[in-house]
């Protein structure tokens, strides 16, 4: 192939490098149209070992043979239509006896799929016993596809060895490029999975944070074992309101990383250890690199810069990299702290309207201690993560499936466990009426107090940074849902909570709130649940947002909202692309 390199295919490249630096070799080839920028990009680059087979029936047991003898990988390769098809017995059997078969199957753009064309048949569907694993990887066309191709094939080359290991699938699309002038392959960001019985990497240097979402409430152990890790390398550990950790290096950001004229410089890291699931305080971090930590073992690439995942507990991470001689240094944690009480410092009560961000910060670390926070999804939780809750108060929020549908009902339920502790729940109007049926179930205990924000609609549309504040007060008709539920009414609730037994409190006004609010946070156990109405409007909701987020500027900061305004989303990623960050 004299002057014939790579493809300029650059899903193929990306696969090509990844099963280089997973240190895949060996290759069983078959000839066809379809695979041939796979099969050629292989054939001039020596490091691969090629092996040639017409048949793929054949093919396939051939790499079961090769599997099972040298104990590593290998690649299978076929064009489209019924070869395929040919390789289902050998998959079978690699599928049964745990081989590490990699079947790259290669194909025509699949919205070709059943609509006559000649050599397209239907793969999106495999039988449950030929690969542990199957990936469609389209053409890549753009960062966001390089992005999920590159996590897609990671995943797929490291579930051959994963728990005792099996054949995988991918499904490569093609363009049948003839650009074959690539001469150096582009190094793709490789991902790497660390079981507790392997050698572990070496702890990187630098700035170091960990980050963790949606968390149960962690032990002692945990805790003290994750101080002492944090104690080792100077970091902090960024949190959310359901993070469940309230350790000493915790630091509660959302309000610095919200800040809309200000980088917050303080997100910047060399290394972000993550761990938890979704969080709902979209708290913007700017990691270097990733190493997410979980039992499950998922690829779990939030910030697109994951490059190990640890499949064991987070105790068992922390403790391996903590130092039994800890240093006291604490200057990263300082550092955030003075930001932050400056920050919180700057936000004026009184010019703030009433709305979620002023009743937060008049409530957030009032909360009696040893209670329970519940908190609303989406304009609700931003709020509340403005500001921090006491040490002995832990929250949660339905961010798994991150709906309006039935938090109300979990806060509910979570009450039901311990009825000698205060619940609380702060509730926007859509989600209210959507879940209040479980208001009037019987087992309600008098532990159950609910702070109601009512604005007459689903205010986080009429959000001044949300997409549907485009459309004003014509939002209101069906993007923000408006008038529904008494429109507002401050009978409907009253009557249905006193009904039920509930106490009944409500606020127009700062004034008003202030003057019930000692008593809907009265440590003492009531003789009934509380159920306290606040109503605020969407103008005030919106412009509570724009104040707290504009509370720091620098010139970094304006530039870069400046950038993100004029040239959108792609122009700002080009723009760092280019500055190689």
């Amino acid at each position: 192939m004299d002057g014939k390199y790579y493809t300029s295919e650059r899903s193929l490249q990306i696969l090509i490098s990844l099963l280089k630096q997973h240190k895949i070799k060996k290759c069983v080839l078959s000839p066809g149209a379809t695979n041939l920028t796979f099969v050629a990009s292989l054939q001039q680059d020596p490091w691969f070992e090629c092996f040639s087979s017409v048949d793929e029936r054949s093919a396939a047991y051939i790499a079961c043979g090769l599997a099972a003898e040298s104990g590593e990988p290998v690649v299978l390769s076929c064009t489209g239509a019924t070869a395929s098809r040919n390789y289902l017995p050998g998959l079978t059997e690699a599928y049964y006896r745990k081989l590490p078969v990699l079947a790259v199957t290669s194909t025509q753009d699949i919205t070709r799929v059943g609509h006559l064309i000649a050599q397209v048949i239907d793969r999106r569907v495999i039988q449950n016993d030929i690969a542990l694993l199957s990936e469609y990887i389209p053409v890549t066309n753009g960062s966001t596809d390089e992005w999920s191709n590159t996590l897609k094939i990671n995943r797929a080359l490291l579930e051959l060895c994963h728990h005792g290991g099996g054949p995988v699938h991918l499904n490569m699309e093609t363009t049948y490029s003839r650009d074959f002038s690539v001469k150096e392959l582009p190094q793709a960001r490789i991902i790497r999975r660390i079981m507790p019985q392997d050698i572990f990497p070496e702890f990187p240097k630098g700035r170091i944070a960990v980050f963790i979402g949606a968390h149960r409430k962690f032990t002692d152990v945990e805790t003290a074992t994750l101080d002492a890790f944090c104690a080792t390398y100077d970091a902090v550990v960024f949190t959310d309101h359901t993070s469940g950790y309230k350790g000493k290096y915790r630091v509660p950001i959302s309000i610095l990383s919200s800040q809309e004229k200000e980088h917050c410089e303080l997100a910047d890291m060399d290394l972000l250890v993550h761990i938890g699931e979704v969080s709902g305080g979209y708290i913007g971090m700017n990691p270097h690199a990733v190493w997410r930590v979980s039992p499950d073992g998922e690829l779990r690439d939030t910030y697109r810069k994951l490059t190990y995942v640890f499949e064991m507990t987070e105790q068992a991470f922390f403790e391996h990299y903590a130092s039994a001689t800890a240093s006291a240094n604490q200057t990263y944690l300082n550092a955030c702290w003075v930001k932050l009480k400056s920050t919180w410092a700057k936000v004026m009560a009184d010019a703030l309207p009433f709305s979620n961000v002023w009743i937060a910060y008049k409530t957030s670390l009032r909360i009696p201690a040893n209670s329970v926070l519940f908190l609303g999804i989406l304009n609700t939780l931003r709020t509340w993560n403005y500001f921090d809750i006491p040490d002995t108060v832990y929250g949660y929020a339905n961010t798994g499936g991150f709906g309006i549908d039935g938090y109300i009902s979990s806060f509910i339920g979570a009450s039901l466990v311990h009825l000698d502790k205060l619940y609380f729940c702060v509730a926007g109007d859509l989600s209210f009426f959507y879940d209040m049926n479980v208001l009037g179930n019987r087992h309600v205990g008098r532990n159950v107090r609910i702070l109601l924000v009512n604005n007459g609609k689903g205010t986080e549309f009429r959000n001044y940074m949300h997409p549907g504040a485009a459309f004003g007060e014509e939002a209101d008709k069906f993007i923000a849902a408006a008038g529904h539920y008494g429109n507002k009414s401050h009978q409907l609730v009253r009557h249905y909570a006193e009904d039920l037994g509930y106490e009944y409190l409500s606020a127009n006004s700062k004034e008003e709130y202030l003057r019930h609010l000692d008593h809907f946070l009265s440590s003492q156990m009531t003789d009934r649940p509380m159920l306290f109405e606040v109503f605020t409007t969407n103008e005030d909701e919106s412009e509570a947002i724009r104040m707290v987020c504009n509370l720091n500027i620098s010139v970094k900061g304006v530039l870069k909202k400046v950038t993100k305004n004029v040239v959108g989303e792609q122009g700002k990623e080009f723009i760092k692309k280019m500055m190689g960050k």
